[in-house]
Formats: structure tokens, C-alpha cells, sequence
């Protein structure tokens, strides 16, 4: 079992989970109990003649009330526990979660993007879900936390973190071919870490210290290309993108095989109408980026891939 590294009020998905497993698991004994005792108590060797048994008032009651009142405290723990899991605290860390296939992307309020969740240690965080394309699931199990990212809506979560570390996130909803590899990060940091690193990459997006990424890098990164594309030759569901400038590939347009050229206007039109033209053997799954990248954003990227030998 993965331990709990959260503060309450995380630590209620555990608590009920325990208190309603132990009821199951001594219903499930006492019944157990019962059908044994019953079968040897009246065996039909030691009662050969069948009596007629009337009912008996005060157990048929003693029955109904107490799985009544089970099945109620139940539901109190588990609304309690709800209501208390949707109750963001004030001064909570605000971080946007867009889920696509198949990667996600962290945005904070400062607009530092990135696709590890850093977070700092004992300080609520509260994310705010949507997703791109298809309904994703952001599951964290060791914080114990899950929610659905969903087209055209905004779900949200709060976690504490009381350990520093690093824990894996994972998508709990099926979402097509890659979806076992939409994994990423939650970095917890200590408070004074935390702070400097979130000082650095404000300073870096604000342009007074060089960036450590190049910039299209960082964008084709922050986009989710690198869950379908490698940059090292490796294949993945789409083509490699080492080397793929002036290449010459075999693409299906409009049904029809033909080669073409890898050039600037390629590698736009596959940025922005990713079907019109098809690398033959893969898939026609890429997302297109119209509307989710400004006309600078499809330079840099289109510039950094013609300079990946």
C-alpha cells in the first residue's frame, strides 16, 4: 500500500476506506459464522422432522435497524469527508492543470508553465482541471487525490503535502492509445526551496536571466509533442522529430500516397491541420495546435525543429 503523505483533510479518503472495508469485512465474518453454525446446528440428522418456525419481531427489527444505521454512518463519514475535500482553504497555491494527449501541463498565476507539478511542502495547493481534448483522470496516489479533467469545463482538488519528495502522477481514465504513458511528476519541495525555484522561473519568463530550455524546446514541452514525438530518433506513436527538416517522407493526402519535403510549410500545416497530410504507418491522432498557439509560438517551434540534427 502506498502511505498517505498529506494532511487532512486527504487523509479521509483513507479513513473511510478503512471504516467501511472493516464493516464489510465483520458483516461478512458473521455471516460466514452463521450459515456454518446453521448448517451443523440443523442438520437434518439431528432434526429429521421439518418444523414450521414463525417469524421472530424483535430480530426481524434488530436486523433492519442496524444496517440502517451502518449504511447511514457511512454516508455521514463519506459527505463529511467530501465536503471537507471541497473546501479550499484560503492562501492555497493556485495552479491550472490542462490535461491532452497525452501529457499535462502546470500553469501558475505568475504564467510559469511547466509539466511537472512543483509544489511547496505544508502549503495548500489548489488546482483548477480542465482538459483539451478527451476526459482525462489526475490521480495522485500517495496524496490520495483524483479528479477528472474534462473538455469545455473546470473541475478542481486541494492537496497538502507534509513530506517532501517526489510522486507520481497518473491518468485513471482509459484515453486512447498512449494513455499507460501520460505519467509526470508532483515535486515537493521545502518552503525556502520552493520560493528560490519560484523566483528563478518567474526571472526566467520575465526575461532577466537566460532561460536553461531553449524556447522551443520549452514550447513543444509545454504543448505535450514529446508524448506522441521523441528528439533522439527513437519512434514513438508519431515520427521522430531528430532530423526531420528536409527529410523526405511518405505522407497520405486525401487517400493518396505521396512524398514530399519536409519544409516550414509542412511543419506548420502538420502544427495546424495535422490530417491534411499523414506520415504513412502512423496514426492520424495529433491534436492540432490552431487556437492553442500564437503565431510566435509556431516560429520558435518550427525553428528549433529545423535545427535538430
Amino acid at each position: 500500500m502506498i502511505r498517505v503523505v498529506t494532511d487532512l483533510p486527504n487523509e479521509w479518503v483513507e479513513n473511510i476506506f478503512l471504516y467501511i472495508a472493516a464493516i464489510s469485512i465483520s458483516i461478512l465474518l458473521l455471516i460466514t459464522f452463521l450459515m456454518i453454525y446453521f448448517s451443523i446446528r440443523y442438520h437434518r440428522r439431528k432434526n429429521p422432522h421439518p418444523e414450521n418456525i414463525r417469524g421472530n419481531l424483535w430480530l426481524e427489527i434488530l436486523w433492519t435497524v442496524i444496517p440502517t444505521f451502518l449504511v447511514l454512518s457511512m454516508f455521514y463519514y463519506g459527505w463529511t469527508g467530501f465536503r471537507t475535500l471541497k473546501k479550499v482553504p484560503e492562501g492555497a497555491l493556485k495552479v491550472k492543470v490542462i490535461a491532452r494527449t497525452w501529457s499535462w501541463l502546470f500553469e501558475y498565476e505568475n504564467g510559469l508553465k511547466a509539466t511537472e507539478l512543483t509544489v511547496s511542502v505544508g502549503k495548500p495547493i489548489h488546482l483548477t482541471l480542465t482538459s483539451q481534448d478527451v476526459i482525462h483522470s489526475f490521480y495522485l496516489p500517495a496524496f490520495r487525490v483524483k479528479q477528472d479533467a474534462v473538455p469545455g469545463m473546470a473541475t478542481s482538488l486541494w492537496f497538502r503535502a507534509r513530506e517532501t519528495g517526489t510522486y507520481d502522477v497518473l491518468c485513471a481514465e482509459y484515453c486512447g492509445q498512449q494513455h499507460a504513458y501520460m505519467l509526470t511528476k508532483v515535486k515537493v519541495l521545502s518552503e525556502d526551496e520552493f520560493e528560490r525555484w519560484y523566483e528563478e522561473k518567474g526571472r526566467e519568463l520575465r526575461r532577466e536571466i537566460p532561460a536553461t530550455v531553449p524556447p522551443g524546446l520549452r514550447l513543444i514541452q509545454e504543448k505535450g509533442c514529446l508524448a506522441c514525438h521523441s528528439t533522439d530518433g527513437t519512434p514513438r506513436v508519431g515520427p521522430t522529430l531528430k532530423a526531420i527538416f528536409g527529410k523526405t517522407i511518405t505522407v497520405i493526402t486525401e487517400g493518396k500516397e505521396r512524398q514530399i519535403q519536409v519544409d516550414e510549410e509542412y511543419l506548420r500545416r502538420s502544427l495546424l491541420e495535422p490530417n491534411a497530410d499523414i506520415v504513412k504507418g502512423y496514426p492520424p491522432i495529433m491534436p492540432t495546435q490552431k487556437g492553442l498557439s500564437t503565431e510566435a509560438e509556431i516560429r520558435e517551434m518550427i525553428g528549433y525543429m529545423k535545427e535538430l540534427k
